[in-house]
């Protein structure tokens, strides 16, 4: 079984591509979204067991929210009800040269404000294999913090595998002044991944949080050079002698709604990197996604994706691991809402080369 640990949230959209300026007064589409449970649902959905685990107010929005996350096929008996309020994130879908935007609005929700003691991680733990937290519950608070360094403890004792997406956020790292963001979710990060055995990150985190930068990358263009992160991985292992794969998700920008997509992963002990998607020759070829659709909740189907591939046994290879992960995260472009429904099915005929998107009959 799969444990994920984070926050769940309100997401409040404006229909299509309108800006909040023009939608407020007026609708805003509320759906639900977090990292930790767009990894865990995903999973669920494939047929393997997991568990979510948060906390929550005690309130008919936090019934509504289990509600749809039992629909997910999620195990839900470790969310805890308590202090707080629910975290919301306003969204804006890019769109040409216009990049999308996220306005957060999580200050004393439920998760930030409960202390590591008030979890009881040990009867969580029973019968997981596997538990997969974000960079982003640390960044809520000091106590999230705390609460996921014991999580990741407690699972060390238990010799249970820990995959860590080091998804840095900077706009909330803000819980210590002392420290620039970049500073704060360094010091934090680095006992957090020394904890784990799976490292994901995105073409910026290694970056972002350590300062490990990727030779010819320039984000602010969109460009990157896949190569390059084969370094990447290997200052990372460096680092952190525990980590066991590096995985990284590659996304080069031409606009808001055309993306080139696919990822690497590095496995530590043989020094071996596997890229996807690749051409007939074997040669690095990403996916290319146009239209967009949602991108949010892309780079949660791409570890969610790989979680599966290795808990349930169906891609034990690296290869086959990472093609699979790299298809449902492409899928996942053109489904909106964090969640990925995309089935075994779909999934796995893009990963074997079906790319037309012709309609099924």
């Amino acid at each position: 079984m799969l444990l994920t640990f984070g926050e769940i949230m309100l997401r409040l959209s404006p229909e299509g591509n309108d800006l909040l300026r023009q939608a407020i007064p007026g609708k805003l589409e509320c759906s639900l979204a977090g990292a930790e449970a767009s990894v865990a649902s995903f999973v669920a959905l494939q047929g393997h067991p997991a568990k979510y685990m948060t906390v929550l107010p005690d309130n008919e929005v936090t019934d509504a929210a289990i509600g749809y996350l039992r629909s997910t096929g999620l195990d839900t008996s470790s969310i805890i009800r308590g202090e707080g309020r629910f975290g919301v994130f306003f969204s804006e879908t890019g769109a040409s040269q216009r990049p999308s935007v996220v306005i957060y609005d999580r200050a004393s929700s439920a998760i930030a404000l409960h202390k590591p003691e008030d979890y009881d991680f040990e009867k969580a733990l029973e019968g997981v294999k596997w538990i997969h937290i974000s960079g982003i519950t640390p960044a809520l608070s000091e106590n999230s913090y705390k609460a996921s360094l014991k999580l990741l403890e407690t699972a060390s004792k238990k010799k249970i595998s820990v995959s860590c997406d080091l998804n840095f956020r900077k706009k909330l790292w803000r819980w210590d002044k002392s420290k620039k963001a970049n500073e704060l979710a360094s010091v934090c990060m680095e006992k957090i991944v020394a904890l784990t055995d799976l490292l994901i990150a995105n073409e910026e985190d290694a970056a972002d949080v350590f300062g490990i930068h990727a030779e010819g990358a320039c984000f602010d263009q969109g460009k990157l050079t896949p190569a390059a992160y084969i370094s990447v991985a290997r200052k990372l292992k460096e680092r952190f002698p525990n980590i066991k794969k590096v995985a990284v998700t590659l996304r080069e920008s031409i606009s808001s709604t055309h993306n080139m997509w696919g990822g690497m992963l590095y496995d530590c002990e043989s020094a071996k990197a596997n890229f996807a998607p690749c051409d007939e020759n074997g040669n690095y070829s990403p996916y290319s996604i146009n239209p967009i659709v949602d991108r949010f909740g892309a780079g949660d189907s791409f570890a969610g994706a790989l979680i599966y591939s290795f808990l349930s046994g169906k891609f034990p290879a690296d290869k086959d691991a990472l093609r699979f992960a790299a298809a449902a995260s492409c899928l996942k472009h053109s489904i909106k809402k964090d969640i990925n429904f995309a089935s075994f099915q779909q999934i796995t005929a893009l990963m074997n080369g079906s790319v037309s998107g012709r309609v099924q009959r």
